[in-house]
């Protein structure tokens, strides 16, 4: 199957699906186009509520695309690569709606990120996360801002130096990544629609309010994430993430 990016609007809530068949992993493109689906959602009055989901039943997503880092040869390149991630987590931020996240198995690097900037995380028991960067010589900068907010830096730098480990979905649930942890997809679902659509029977205006209220003090991060983003792609040209990568060939 080809990458994609779908949404499907149900009842007034907008399910909006990625996928790649690279374990849900996300080139540019993908990238891209998922900024614009969320900002486009965001101002479509038809839609009360977002659901951010990814396609398949095992990897919820695999973080950046390897085949596009391998690839990356200078560092304005790179910059535009992990810009891609800064775009979709400042979409989700900016958006004025509830964006509920259905993270229904192992998420890594990025997907980490992106899970951490839905407003409200629902997953199953083997959402299990990791992020891997520090692995090949880079970090999760961009990502980085939105799992603290989330989690607090204390997690989220144990996970960081801890580039090896996944940890269980428990344990994300257990530091505020996740609301609610389900022994299935099928429960999880069940679940997140049951969500969305009791969300989409409250008052749109005072959702919109308490957005506002969530992201509070990140208006620096459009600055903050391409700041990042250029760390990220510099550091892909070190010959130390030069070599690392080549084994991933």
């Amino acid at each position: 199957m080809k990458p994609y990016v779908k949404q499907n609007i149900e009842n007034a809530v907008a399910y909006i699906e990625f996928f790649h068949p690279a374990h849900n992993s996300l080139p540019g493109d993908v990238l891209a186009e998922l900024a614009q689906t969320i900002t486009a959602a965001g101002k479509n009055k038809d839609i009360k509520v977002i659901v951010l989901k990814s396609g398949g039943d095992r990897t919820f997503c695999a973080g950046a695309s390897f085949e596009e880092l391998i690839n990356i040869n200078d560092a304005a390149t790179g910059k535009v690569f992990f810009s891609g991630f800064a775009n979709v987590i400042n979409a989700m931020r900016k958006c004025p709606k509830f964006i509920i996240g259905r993270i229904q198995g192992k998420t890594v690097g990025g997907g980490v990120g992106l899970a951490a900037s839905t407003d409200y995380c629902m997953a199953t028991k083997f959402a299990a996360i990791k992020l891997s960067e520090l692995n090949i010589g880079i970090g999760p900068f961009v990502v980085g801002p939105a799992i603290e907010r989330k989690m607090g830096l204390s997690a989220m730098s144990q996970i960081a130096i801890d580039a090896n480990t996944f940890y269980s979905a428990d344990w994300a649930k257990q530091k505020g990544l996740f609301t609610q942890v389900y022994d299935d997809t099928e429960a999880l679902d069940e679940a997140v629609k049951a969500t969305a659509e009791h969300l989409c029977t409250y008052n749109p205006e005072a959702m919109i309010e308490m957005k506002k209220v969530f992201w509070s003090g990140t208006e620096d991060w459009d600055a903050l994430l391409a700041e990042r983003a250029a760390t990220s792609g510099r550091l892909v040209l070190s010959d130390f993430t030069k070599e690392k990568l080549k084994t991933y060939k």
